[in-house]
């Protein structure tokens, strides 16, 4: 089996996970890097948040992330007093963002865009897909990367809504905002259903975990509190460039507290070493082209042997309820 041009683009970048072709039993070596935990969508009082941008900034410091995307509805914050601030090097990081928000009738329709150049204007639609299409486009268009946000919020979307939109690069596949709706219901496909739908297409979109914090001064479950969700990221060091390359080429994986001390796939097998916690347990389910669960394993060390799937991803579910996500490794076009 051929390696497709983009898989041979990532391992000359030595940046990705993502590894085509099968035939070869040798494990190959992790890309190169370091992990690093940042949270993707969070806002402040320039939204709908009750914190300002630098108790905020100081909050996810203090919690030891490295790096914090402010993604404030229609309202781009500048990064540079900030990281004047807080930032740090390889310690802390504040990436730009913005929650493009938007809405076809009664459909909520949220986009985060990950460092775009400046404010992106939502751009409408004459029906939902196109809403989607059009603000993914006009993300693009700013230099940043577009994030399908809470899918489930207000019942928006159905997987068939989402399958003909080109250069979408993520869904939440967990947000930790207490009305969302993550694992749907009534009818409504789970997000993980929608993201299996979304990659069994043929589309390459990457699954991220967030905590869309609004509030830090009130806490408990139905408030939408920071540190229920986050990326840890591979990547050469704590710089935007690197990080926005790592998230770009799916070289991270989305946890709400699982950790994973490697992720390492072969043109052979997907290999994944769980960081243990506690007397806490473990169960990794390898999933393939139609959420279908191709094997199932026990150990802290889970292994999973190719066998010519269009994709497959791992999820990580422990004992607590914590989960972790990984990206898929695409194996076929």
């Amino acid at each position: 089996m051929r390696p497709t041009t983009a898989t041979r683009l990532l391992l000359a970048a030595a940046a990705a996970w993502a590894l085509a072709a099968i035939g070869s039993s040798r494990a190959v070596q992790p890309p190169p890097g370091n992990w690093y935990k940042g949270n993707l969508h969070t806002h402040t009082l320039n939204s709908d948040g009750d914190s300002t941008p630098a108790e905020v900034a100081a909050w996810y410091r203090a919690e030891r992330y490295h790096f914090l995307v402010l993604s404030d509805h229609n309202y781009f914050t500048e990064v540079e007093a900030l990281n004047s601030a807080y930032g740090a090097k390889e310690r802390f990081l504040l990436i730009p963002g913005e929650e493009v928000t938007d809405r076809f009738g009664q459909a909520p329709v949220h986009l985060n865009a990950y460092n775009p150049r400046g404010l992106v204007e939502p751009a409408g639609g004459a029906t939902l897909a196109e809403t989607v299409q059009r603000n993914v486009d006009a993300i693009r268009k700013a230099g940043g990367l577009a994030a399908l946000n809470h899918p489930n919020f207000g019942w928006a979307f159905r997987s068939a809504d989402l399958l003909g939109i080109r250069d979408l690069s993520f869904i939440e596949v967990y947000n930790g905002h207490p009305e969302v709706n993550n694992f749907g219901g009534g009818g409504f496909e789970s997000v993980e259903e929608i993201w299996d739908a979304l990659l069994t297409a043929g589309r390459r979109v990457y699954g991220v975990a967030t905590d869309d914090a609004h509030h830090f001064k009130s806490w408990g479950r139905q408030y939408s509190n920071p540190g229920r969700g986050w990326v840890m990221v591979r990547a050469a060091a704590l710089t935007t460039a690197d990080i926005m390359q790592a998230l770009a080429t799916g070289n991270f994986y989305a946890s709400t507290g699982v950790e994973l001390s490697a992720v390492e796939a072969s043109p052979a097998e997907l290999r994944l070493e769980i960081k243990p916690q506690g007397s806490r347990r473990y169960t990794t389910y390898f999933i393939g082209p139609g959420g279908q669960t191709l094997a199932k394993s026990t150990d802290n060390t889970a292994v999973y042997q190719f066998r010519g799937e269009r994709y497959v991803r791992a999820r990580v579910v422990s004992s607590s309820g914590d989960i972790a996500w990984t990206q898929p490794v695409f194996l076929k076009d």
